[in-house]
């Protein structure tokens, strides 16, 4: 049986250098540029964490690319279109829906409040102990979803060098964590600005050069045709189909506007724009650069089923999981071209590490504000609490690595981490649509919403992973032939082993679902709980609510005598805010006084 030839050489290796090299050196950068510039004072804890909101639309919507865009979609999308075909496609749809939901419904709020958190807007609207709930079920889901940021572009990596995976993951996260450290907000905002433009080229170079390689567009839609891989829109009503119309423009569409709309990693780069209409300006490119990725990927999908049509690597045993197909096929069909495993792996390792450092740091932005500061209402110092934002960065990037050994012991890459970042998608999203559109919900109504909105997509998502690990359910792959391994590859397969699919009547029906309704349930469970708590509890008089915690296409609805009520909450952040600055200057003056004080030893008699 043949094994895969690693083709990395040294331009490969230069190039994957190159990558990590600068990256550290863009944190390098905005760490220390104020003594370059002897002008330019050194940033403050509001700059590092939010890049004093002064940044421009096109790097910041190229960040946002980089929050969505991250190993598991450079190659789990094509894995899925390989197993199951295009019907994943559609899902382009629903993210261009969703684009113009999050600008025009929910983006306004966060704009015109102009608060440090996402989460800060639940304690203006609620209270300050869903504040904390919120970014509690963040940090859970962003632990568990962080460690797949880093074994994906190690797996890439180690298949085209031959070098252990866990090696890479160490210096991949160490670089990761050393320019967020030094950096900050806007060195994570313009390292993801280039890693994405290498994934933008990475990709589109993969895909010219695979068209070639099968030669053109004809045979890719032949063999697409006759191996099912090309399809008719799936009307069929089921939930249990991994993908049709309705799971993709019903799931799909509120997977993407849950994370996109109110998650904190999204939200803190909307609010490092000067105003709306840069932050809208900023989601727009973000919907054209995502629908555009995201097609390159599928029909990356499409180029793989046609080169591995007639002997499928995973039978041949040539790869161990699905996820491993992109890098074979790169190194089998370009790896004699000089680079181009090198810009398949950097485009990989830039997805992962854009994605990783967003996510460190909007988790310390998380804990040191909304816990620490919020939550605990612990008085931190500037200079202490830039420090302690920065051994957080260090602390949450430990435990991602250490979470590795864990994840690479799961299945489908691409379902894991979908399932594990819709539980608190749909949680968020329906608490967030509580308090934007539907202003007569009360505290008790959104805390006990939002708990079992999260209980109940913990079953779905944690139970279907659970069914499918053990075998009681089995997603139905499209067949795959392998008439051609002894020719190409001299392996000797007569055939395919049939898949023996078990009989799935008796499995909860919850646990057979589609895993894209995992945010829907979610969702509507946080909704459907949280309006008839707050109904039976005492709804919130409306005529008291400020309108600009309500959704611009909801503020009509309000009574006239809530207008009295406008800026009340922006007046209670500019409050805190003043406090917290007369905080930090009394401070500063004892500080000054303190240390000119003379000692009691040397003060003169």
């Amino acid at each position: 049986m043949s094994k895969m030839k690693y083709y990395f050489g040294v331009v490969d290796y230069i190039l994957f250098a190159a990558l990590l090299f600068l990256s550290a050196m863009t944190g390098v950068y905005f760490g220390f540029r104020h003594k370059l510039y002897k002008k330019r004072k050194r940033e403050d804890l509001k700059d590092y964490l939010t890049a004093n909101r002064n940044l421009k639309p096109f790097p910041v919507a190229m960040s946002l690319i980089a929050s969505y865009v991250s190993g598991v979609t450079m190659l789990g999308t094509p894995a899925e279109i390989y197993n199951f075909g295009a019907q994943y496609w559609i899902i382009v749809v629903a993210m261009t829906a969703s684009g113009a939901v999050v600008a025009f419904i929910y983006l306004p709020v966060f704009t015109k409040l102009r608060v440090s958190s996402s989460y800060e807007y639940l304690e203006l609207r609620f209270s300050r102990h869903l504040r904390t709930i919120a970014s509690i079920f963040f940090l859970i889901d962003e632990i568990l979803f962080l460690p797949t940021l880093i074994y994906i572009p190690s797996l890439a990596f180690s298949q085209v060098s031959g070098i252990d995976h866990h090696l890479i993951g160490i210096i991949a996260c160490a670089v990761c964590v050393f320019y967020t450290i030094l950096g900050g907000l806007r060195a994570v905002v313009y390292t993801d600005t280039w890693q994405t433009a290498i994934m933008f080229v990475a990709d589109v170079v993969i895909v010219i050069h695979g068209v070639v390689a099968v030669g053109g567009f004809k045979p890719i839609i032949d063999i697409g045709l006759e191996g099912n891989r090309i399809q008719a829109i799936d009307f069929y009503p089921s939930m249990y189909t991994r993908y049709n119309i309705y799971v993709m423009w019903i799931g799909g569409f509120m997977y993407w506007t849950a994370f996109n709309s109110v998650n904190q990693t999204m939200v803190q780069r909307y609010l490092s724009l000067p105003n709306d209409k840069q932050a809208k300006c900023s989601v727009a490119l973000f919907t054209f650069g995502v629908v555009f990725f995201i097609s390159m990927c599928c029909f990356a999908g499409l180029l793989v089923y046609t080169y591995y049509h007639d002997c499928d690597p995973l039978t041949s045993e040539r790869i161990a999981t699905s996820d491993q197909i992109l890098p074979l096929f790169v190194v089998e069909s370009a790896g004699h071209l000089s680079g181009m495993p090198g810009l398949f792996v950097a485009g990989v390792f830039g997805a992962g590490l854009s994605s990783l450092s967003v996510v460190l740091n909007s988790s310390s932005v998380v804990i040191l504000e909304d816990l620490l500061q919020g939550a605990f209402r612990i008085e931190i110092k500037e200079e202490r609490a830039r420090l302690i934002s920065k051994f957080i960065v260090l602390g949450v990037g430990i435990v991602a690595y250490s979470m590795v050994f864990v994840i690479e012991q799961l299945g489908g890459i691409f379902q894991v981490a979908t399932t594990l970042t819709a539980i608190n998608a749909g949680t968020m999203f329906g608490l967030f649509s509580l308090g934007m559109l539907i202003p007569f919900t009360n505290t008790k109504g959104a805390i006990v919403g939002s708990i079992s909105g999260y209980i109940m997509a913990c079953i779905v998502a944690f139970g279907s992973n659970y069914a499918t690990t053990t075998g009681l359910v089995v997603a139905h792959k499209l067949p795959v032939s392998v008439d051609g391994c002894l020719e190409k590859y001299d392996i000797n397969i007569t055939s395919v082993k049939e898949i023996e699919y078990p009989d799935e009547s008796g499995v909860f029906p919850l646990f057979r679902l589609a895993f894209f309704w995992v945010t829907p349930i979610g969702f509507f469970t946080v909704v459907i709980v949280g309006v008839i708590t707050s109904l039976i509890t005492g709804k919130t008089d409306v005529k008291t609510v400020d309108p600009e915690l309500i959704s611009p296409i909801c503020q009509r609805f309000l009574p006239e005598e809530a207008k009295n009520y406008a800026g009340t909450a922006v007046k209670k952040i500019e409050h805190k805010r003043l406090l917290d600055r007369i905080h930090q200057s009394a401070s500063s003056v004892r500080l000054s006084v303190s240390s000119r004080q003379p000692s009691e030893a040397r003060r003169p008699r």
